[in-house]
Parts: C-alpha cells; sequence; structure tokens
C-alpha cells in the first residue's frame, strides 16, 4: 500500500567521469545502458521506487541542461517533478532544494534521497529497507542512511562506523563516517565488523532535515528560506538562479551528516553496486568463458581474457591477446586502459582536457 506522505528525490546531475569515455559531460552515465540491460541507469532506478512511492511523488534533480534528456527518457513523469538545477553544487544544495519545496507540499512528507546511478539486484530486500527506514523517521527525529554490509575491502567507498545496540529493530546510531580509506585502513575495518559501505542513500522528515540545515548549515538555510515563497510557483527558476551562485559547493555527508548527533544507519545487503567504475560495471555483467563482460553485440575476442569491452553496435571491434583491460570504444574515443589503472582515468580525462580541449568530454 502506497503512502501518500513519502516520497524520493532522485539526484541525477552528476558527469559520471569515471565512466570516460562513454560518459560525456552532455550526456552522462546516468542516460546511459552501461549495462547492455536495454535500460538506462536512470530508467533502472524510477522503476525501482515507482514499485512502492506514487508516480507523483518522484522527483528528479539535475543540471538543467539535462532536463530534455530526463523527459525523454522518464515520459511518464509529472514535468513539474524535474528540477533544474543552474549549477553543480554537490549534493548538499540539491537536498536543500528538494526539502524547502517539499515541505510547501505537504509539510509531513518523509523522503528518501537516492543517486541515480546505482545498481540494486534484490528490489525486494531493497523494498522493505526503505519501509524500515521511513517507519523510523516517521516516529523519531532522526536522519537515516542506508549501510551496506562490506563484503571486501573497498578503498573506493566511504565507509560508516556504528555502535553495537539496536535502537530500533536493525537500526544502530552512527560513530563516525570515513571518506574513502587507504586498504590497509579498509582491511582494519572490516576486520573489526562494526563499519559499513556508505551508499549514499538516505531517508528523513522533511522537517527533519530542514531542522539540521538550519543548525548546521546556517547560511544555506537562510538562502533558500529567503527565496521560499517562489517555490511551486511560476518564479521559482528565477528564485533558484538567484540562490545557487551563493550557495557552497559542499556534499551533504560533510555539511550535515558528519555534524549531526541523530544520525542512525539501516545495515543492509540488497546487491548494491554503485557503479562508480567501468570495474564495478564488469564485476556486474555476464561472463563468457575467459572471464570477458561485452556490453556489444560485434565484438570478436580472441586469446584475450578478464576484459570489460563496451562498443557501438554498429562497429566491429576484434580484441586479441589482452589480459584484464578495459576496451570502450565510442564514435570518437578509444580508451584502451589496464583495469588495475581505472582508479586513475580521471586523470587521463584531465590530461585529454589540457591537450585536446572540451571536445572529447
Amino acid at each position: 500500500m502506497q503512502n501518500k506522505h513519502h516520497y524520493v528525490a532522485i539526484m541525477a546531475g552528476g558527469i559520471g567521469s569515471r565512466f570516460w569515455p562513454m560518459s560525456r559531460t552532455a550526456f552522462p552515465k546516468q542516460f546511459l545502458d552501461v549495462l547492455n540491460t536495454g535500460k538506462t541507469l536512470v530508467q533502472w532506478t524510477f522503476e525501482r521506487y515507482a514499485k512502492f512511492i506514487p508516480i507523483e511523488n518522484i522527483f528528479i534533480v539535475t543540471s538543467e541542461e539535462y532536463i530534455d534528456i530526463v523527459k525523454k527518457q522518464l515520459p511518464e513523469l509529472p514535468i513539474a517533478n524535474i528540477l533544474a538545477e543552474p549549477s553543480r553544487k554537490n549534493t548538499a544544495a540539491c537536498i536543500a532544494y528538494i526539502s524547502f519545496k517539499l515541505a510547501l507540499i505537504d509539510p509531513e512528507a518523509a523522503f528518501i534521497v537516492a543517486p541515480s546511478d546505482h545498481l540494486i539486484l534484490e528490489e525486494d530486500a531493497f523494498q522493505d529497507i526503505v519501509y524500515s527506514a521511513l517507519d523510523f523517521v516517521e516516529n523519531i527525529k532522526a536522519l537515516v542512511t542506508l549501510g551496506i554490509k562490506p563484503s571486501h575491502p573497498n578503498t573506493g567507498y566511504g565507509y560508516i562506523q556504528y555502535e553495537g545496540l539496536e535502537v530500533s529493530k536493525g537500526v544502530y546510531k552512527v560513530k563516525t563516517f570515513t571518506e574513502k580509506p587507504s586498504l590497509e585502513i579498509a582491511q582494519s575495518f572490516l576486520a573489526s565488523g562494526d563499519f559499513l559501505w556508505n551508499a549514499g542513500i538516505f531517508a528523513w522528515k522533511v522537517k527533519t532535515i530542514l531542522t539540521a540545515f538550519e543548525k548546521h548549515q546556517p547560511e544555506m538555510f537562510e538562502l533558500f528560506d529567503s527565496e521560499k515563497e517562489h517555490f511551486n510557483t511560476d518564479n521559482e527558476q528565477q528564485a533558484i538562479q538567484r540562490i545557487y551562485p551563493q550557495c557552497t559547493n559542499i556534499s551533504i555527508d560533510i555539511a550535515i551528516m558528519e555534524k549531526a548527533d541523530n544520525v542512525y544507519v539501516l545495515p543492509a545487503s540488497f546487491g548494491w553496486s554503485d557503479l562508480g567504475t567501468w570495474n564495478s560495471a564488469y564485476d556486474n555483467m555476464e561472463k563468457d568463458y575467459f572471464s570477458n563482460a561485452v556490453a556489444s553485440d560485434n565484438v570478436i575476442i580472441i586469446d584475450a581474457t578478464k576484459c570489460m569491452i563496451n562498443a557501438p553496435k554498429e562497429k566491429l571491434v576484434v580484441v586479441q591477446g589482452l589480459d584484464d583491460f578495459i576496451v570502450v570504444d565510442t564514435k570518437d574515443v578509444l580508451l584502451i586502459c589496464s583495469k588495475e589503472k581505472e582508479q586513475s582515468i580521471k586523470e587521463y580525462v584531465a590530461e585529454v582536457k589540457r591537450n585536446k580541449g572540451d571536445k572529447y568530454i
């Protein structure tokens, strides 16, 4: 049974530079079919929430340059539910925007904040944990995050440490947040048993998160509060154009979650990946007999193993002799990169920009 006071804000404004050259500034990864499934990542995310949140309560927050892409990929979403950010100011400004807007639409709103480009394989388990989070914040002034039980010492994720005593069924108080650690530290986190991966999926009542902004980010709170009478009117976009240049570029984790004392976590397992890198795509794709993952119908592999290959369907690609490589071919860029160097793709993109300008970015 859907609850009319439940909402979701899907954040879809990033540029996905670690998925270059497939992901470009003009058309980033959340709008691409990265896993060769027939659906883009934002379409998967929308459908996941539409199963238990009313469609009119689903909002997409994106960069104004992607509004037309969202309209095209999600035609069933009301146009008024697509919010345009005039500049990229990280997640705190994005969440402040949707929070002020929702507070005027429904003061009793409880909502999920979620990235648009994550993979969740076990959707029933995910739905159960989201309901648990929304139930918890209904009665307690809490800021809740979902934590993933780690399967290996991943250095690409943030970590959440939590206290051992349940405060409610499946809910624990958060002790610390740690940004991406070194391998040695990640290994010690796993050994201790009280750390989780930070999935970047949050739940709270709109009143609770606005109180947190007022306390921990008073300048940002004041910026939005001073313009709130324009929200949900024809003047909303002009108001946002005035607000955003003045907003601090800061994540919700640093702005609020690391400062607040009413932060809780629900440890969970639901087949989650943040699909942040080509290796994470490789991990979640079907492999051939030689452990190659191929996102194309027109690739011939000869004596190659453990490769991640993505190529246009209209182009024949022959790969011979490579072991543990990423091969991504687009109409104007070919990337061939050792999988162990994939964390350096951002640096390669910067090198391309220095040498070739923005044409290939």
